[in-house]
Order: C-alpha cells, then structure tokens, then sequence
C-alpha cells in the first residue's frame, strides 16, 4: 500500500464546498469562541497533526485577542510544516511555532503546556479506538483549568461520535458544542476542562495512525 501523501490530503480545503472546507468553517468559529472566552492576558495553544495550520492560523489572523496567543502546531509531515510557517508569517503571527515533530509523542508538548486551548482535530478519524479514549484520557496532561479542547471526527458507520463524546466527561471535560450537520458526515466537539490539570508524562506515545484505509477528517 501507497503511503499516505498527507500534503495532497490538504487539496479539497481549496473548493469552498468539500467536506474539508465546510468543517474548517465550523472549527475556525469554534476557536473564535473559545478565544472570545478567555480572560485577559496570554493565551496558550497547542495543535496536534496540525497540517498546514489553516484552522488555527484562519481563526487568529483577523482576531481581536491574536497577539495574545501563543502556540505550538506539531506536524510531522516536512511540506506542511513549511506551508504552515509560511502561512504564519503573512500573517504577521509571529508567537506561532510550528514544529516538525510527531503530535503523538507527549515530549512534543514539554514547555507548550498546560494550554487554554487544545486542537486535535484530523485525528480522531485516523487512529484506533483504544487509541482515542487513551488521548481522550491524556488529555489533561496538556490542559489548563477552564481549557477548551476542539476535536474531529468522521461520523461514517459505525459512527463512533457518540462513544467520544461519553468518554470526554469522566476525563474532567463538559461537552459545550457538538456540531453535527445533517449534509457534512463530519462531526466537530468542543469540550471545556473543570479538572485538575495532570503532570505531562515525558515520553509516552498517545497514539498511531492506522495503516489502512483512506485518511479521515
């Protein structure tokens, strides 16, 4: 099997009407909000499999708190990471780093974390079961109280959005959104985090993509 061209996976985003470019709307304004809520002062992100950075770099060029945020994409893929620092850059966020790294790995976080804001979004849909409830589960070691986290997944049957979102709530998050539309077969979650935020556990590895199957949202 081919491997996976994770730069042509971000092609659809370029037609306003792909599935791609209308869940991007949904979770640009889902981190507007979630920016609109923060108090004053910095604002801490961080980004798994960030890609090229559109949903977060889209959401904070024209935002009122975007000089307020700093953050850390991590994305393993060389062409992205240099489309998304490129993105970045014309867009005068100078407070974003974007790091050629695997999102998997907790050591990809040391020093980004504990973060008011927490994107996994393009994950959900590319890795095993077990392996979303345990990022699910690891999820406060990267949150500070009050942290919204954004999150996708495919609702292709068996569509496993229901079972995610359970799982949210015995670790320390309240769900606020869950946008669902009935044409998109993508779902987006927004969760905010009234835990104890965890220790960052050096050295763990949270997930693995699967090696079979057409990438998902």
């Amino acid at each position: 099997m081919a491997e996976r061209d994770w730069l042509e996976w971000h092609h659809p985003y370029d037609d306003p009407g792909s599935p791609l470019s209308r869940r991007l709307v949904i979770v640009q304004g889902r981190i507007r909000e979630a920016l609109d809520r923060q108090p004053d002062g910095p604002i801490r992100i961080v980004s798994m499999c960030a890609g090229q950075g559109r949903d977060l770099i889209g959401a904070l060029t024209d935002h009122p708190r975007r000089d307020d945020a700093t953050a850390r994409l991590v994305e393993l893929d060389d062409r992205n990471v240099e489309i998304a620092r490129k993105a970045a850059r014309a867009a005068g966020l100078a407070r974003l780093s974007i790091v050629a790294g695997d999102a998997a790995l907790t050591d990809a976080y040391a020093g980004a974390v504990p973060a008011d804001l927490v994107l996994v979004c393009g994950v959900f849909g590319n890795i095993s079961d077990d392996d979303i409830r345990q990022t699910v589960d690891a999820l406060p070691q990267l949150c500070a109280p009050g942290a919204t986290v954004i999150w996708t997944r495919h609702r292709l049957a068996p569509d496993l959005t229901p079972t995610i979102r359970e799982w949210f709530a015995p670790a320390g998050f309240e769900e606020l959104n869950f946008d669902a539309p009935p044409d998109l077969f993508i779902g987006v979650g927004t969760h905010r985090f009234h835990g104890d935020p965890a220790p960052l556990q050096r050295g763990s590895r949270l997930f693995m993509f699967v090696g079979s199957g057409d990438p998902q949202p």
